[in-house]
């Protein structure tokens, strides 16, 4: 497996998919129930292949990722070639990015001096899609991009 077995909620929102995955595999549904009573190991790898497929199509449309904590904010924005990177790190602890009071804070105080702004580019490495899902698993979630866009007119 390559990147990371589905949910079993995930999995649910995605029956018809999957379904539609077993056909192609030409697996019938009395076929699913058998192979998941009486061969489990290969039922347990038709869930990976697809957990991954589903993977690989999400990663290969994934532009924006935001990773927000108490004290800093990541905000990424995946290029063809590198992943762009907008960091805003708080130096005052008593202000908590995570809240909506913390986040008023941010937009009031923007040019504080008790913020502290990065802008780096790094290229990917052989896979793209492999240090996106890591950016994922690290806590980040997939957006549109609208923080990205704002600070990048700030700082640009």
């Amino acid at each position: 497996m390559k990147y990371a077995r589905l949910s079993k909620e995930q999995f649910e929102e995605l029956h018809q998919e999957f379904i539609n995955f077993l056909a192609t595999q030409s697996v019938t549904a009395d076929e699913w129930v058998n192979l998941k009573v009486n061969k489990p190991e290969l039922a347990e790898q038709e869930l990976d292949v697809f957990s991954d497929l589903i993977w690989e199509g999400v990663l290969g449309k994934v532009k924006y990722i935001e990773h927000i904590s108490a004290q800093q904010l990541y905000l990424f924005y995946c290029e063809e070639k590198r992943i762009r990177l907008i960091a805003l790190k708080l130096k005052k602890e008593d202000i908590d990015l995570t809240t909506p009071k913390g986040f008023q804070w941010l937009r009031e105080n923007l040019l504080s001096d008790d913020i502290e702004f990065f802008n780096a580019n790094k290229e990917y490495s052989k896979d793209k899609h492999q240090d996106i899902f890591k950016l994922i698993q690290e806590g980040g979630n997939i957006t549109k991009g609208e923080l990205f866009q704002y600070f990048d007119k700030i700082i640009n």
